[in-house]
């Protein structure tokens, strides 16, 4: 009976998660805000992407101060790639002060009527009739859930979104939208250095309401700062990696895909070889106390 029960427990969990890469390419540095990659650079990512086993991007609209849809939407359409073939996530809600908006501050919208204009801008730029998966970038605590249940319901009946999410959320940010619409994912920032979300029950509300967890900024700031809790961090991985025959980034990832969560880390890196990397992390299974070691190592103390 116990086999039975893990079985279904599995299968419930990954019910909003297997249409979906393990691994997910964020395009947020293809463009203006990173690499600037051209059209045929972008096509032959894309490419890549899915010769690695990669078939998720994910998308915002403010990403390249509003450019980077549209960049990656015409290196799309250049690869000759089947729609069918890749999933695309993308996120609305940031006003975001910039050439391309008449902003005088950074704040949200989440009226109805910009929700649908956004989701219809990003279909546009993307060149696509339909994303897989759409997204509020962050909370507002103007939000109202009427409004938001309003538009998603419609983008949703009218096939211009599949699913339905957040990213940025708290459980009870997610409990307030689920008194009018279903919540399928939440997309958050976790590594071993930024752990918070095992804790505050955001990781537990996925496991709980078989939401897809996904990690922004899955390798932390591991290669970005130099410090007492990366240092203990480098001090443990450079065993592991002959252990384990990894990189340090396989390593980072590896321990966040162990949470049973089953999370999603959303991977930033234009790097073919890393792309790559990041597929074969998803194979490595670490030891339990392993886990832990590289966990004590970043909190710096025992477990309680």
């Amino acid at each position: 009976m116990k086999y039975l029960r893990d079985f279904f427990l599995i299968s419930s969990l990954m019910k909003n998660t297997t249409n979906y890469s393990r691994i997910i390419a964020g395009a947020m540095t293809w463009g203006q805000w990173g690499k600037q990659l051209s059209k045929d650079e972008i096509a032959d990512l894309i490419n890549h992407c899915l010769e690695a086993g990669i078939f998720t991007f994910d998308h915002a609209d403010i990403y390249g101060g509003y450019t980077n849809e549209n960049d990656f939407g015409q290196g799309f359409a250049q690869s000759g790639i089947s729609r069918d073939k890749i999933r695309l996530i993308t996120k609305c809600g940031i006003q975001y002060v910039c050439e391309a908006r008449k902003n005088r501050i950074k704040h949200y919208d989440y009226s109805s009527d910009y929700i649908v204009w956004s989701a219809e801008q990003s279909l546009r730029n993307l060149h696509t009739d339909y994303v897989d998966l759409f997204l509020l970038h962050r909370p507002s605590p103007l939000m109202h859930p009427d409004e938001i249940a309003e538009a998603v319901s419609k983008l949703k009946k009218e096939g211009k979104i599949v699913e339905f999410g957040v990213s940025n959320f708290t459980p009870s940010q997610i409990a307030l939208l689920e008194t009018r619409i279903p919540v399928s994912a939440n997309q958050v920032e976790f590594s071993l250095t930024a752990e918070g979300v095992m804790y505050d029950g955001t990781l537990d509300d996925c496991i709980a309401n078989q939401r897809m967890a996904m990690s922004w900024s899955p390798l932390g700031s591991y290669f970005k700062e130099v410090n007492g809790q990366t240092e203990r961090i480098k001090s443990v991985l450079t065993v592991m990696q002959e252990k384990y025959d990894a990189t340090a980034d396989q390593l980072l990832l590896a321990w966040i895909m162990t949470h049973p969560a089953n999370v999603h880390p959303v991977v930033g890196t234009t790097t073919k070889k890393r792309l790559e990397d990041a597929v074969k992390a998803s194979e490595i299974q670490l030891d339990l106390e392993d886990w832990f070691i590289l966990l004590e190592s970043s909190q710096g103390h025992k477990v309680p």
